[in-house]
């Protein structure tokens, strides 16, 4: 069995409560107050943290990409989208001193070198690498050099891939994240049984970062073994944004993290025992108690 990484305060891993995560990525849109707001509801919810994302745009995308016509609610390029959507120091500065205020801890998904440097600076309980970093060794390597705790989410890889990934991250303080990398992901799409397997070949705390529609899947993903469940949130999920659609609303992360919760408690010891709450029951419909009869 593997061991438990450690993240802030929490252990996650084997034995440990599943340690419930909501994705804000980008669904703040570019503007701090729905930040606060996403953050709010996570507390509400009673999730451990809550994720962001970092990019350094004229590094992670190309001067054609940025270029590219699309309209959005800050212009008509791409470029002018990720600028937008984009938060800086100022804005990073608010989040973490609202998510001190609040109790929750919050990480990045650092998508460049520069990035994780930024992060830095704010003293991260641990890191997220996405999917799409999955291949990057450098990126890798130097999210590996601070020494934090890793979270590799594992979407659109092979297991080649992801070995390599692991090879070069190493098994220490590592945590995996299934996943499947549509927005949103079908069920037949999701695998779940690919948590055993993950947690078979790595021998590391195993997670999962849903994208799906609905709750029930990723409580199931729960009840597979996965230490760790991390989902989008949103206000709304009918707002603008290209991740809404895959996100859950404050009333259904609060309905996500209950039903985990309650398979926590649920879930026993597995030795079986006759409880004192079935005393009474048992005094009331049973003629002959066998243990009376072995006597």
């Amino acid at each position: 069995m593997s061991e438990p990484v450690k993240i802030g305060d929490k252990l996650v891993g084997p034995g440990q409560p599943c340690f419930m995560t909501a994705e804000i990525g980008i669904n703040h849109n570019g503007d701090l107050d729905l930040a606060r707001k996403l953050i709010a509801a996570s507390v509400t919810a009673g999730c451990d943290a809550v994720k962001f994302q970092k990019r350094t745009v004229d590094v992670v995308y190309s001067a054609e990409e940025l270029a590219r016509p699309r309209e959005n609610p800050f212009g008509t390029t791409n470029g002018e989208l990720k600028y937008g959507l984009e938060f800086g120091a100022e804005e990073f500065a608010a989040i973490d001193e609202f998510c001190k205020l609040n109790g929750i801890m919050w990480f990045n998904s650092c998508w460049d070198e520069a990035s994780v440097d930024f992060s830095e600076s704010y003293n991260p309980p641990a890191y997220k690498i996405a999917s799409a970093s999955l291949t990057d060794d450098n990126l890798l390597r130097h999210h590996r050099a601070t020494g934090r705790p890793i979270i590799l989410s594992t979407g659109m890889s092979t297991m080649a891939q992801i070995d390599h990934a692991v090879e070069v991250l190493g098994t220490k303080d590592l945590i995996i994240l299934h996943a499947t990398s549509t927005y949103p992901s079908q069920p037949e799409e999701l695998n779940l049984n690919c948590i055993q397997t993950l947690i078979d070949r790595y021998d590391v705390p195993v997670g999962y970062s849903g994208h799906e529609v609905g709750l029930s899947t990723s409580v199931a993903a729960a009840v597979m073994g996965a230490c760790m469940i991390e989902r989008h949130i949103t206000l709304d999920r009918a707002m603008w944004g290209s991740d809404q659609a895959a996100s859950i609303e404050p009333h259904g992360f609060s309905r996500l993290v209950r039903d985990v919760r309650t398979i926590e408690a649920a879930r026993g010891d597995g030795q079986k025992v006759v409880y004192d709450s079935e005393i009474p029951i048992i005094e009331k419909l049973r003629r002959v108690d066998s243990q009376q009869l072995a006597g």
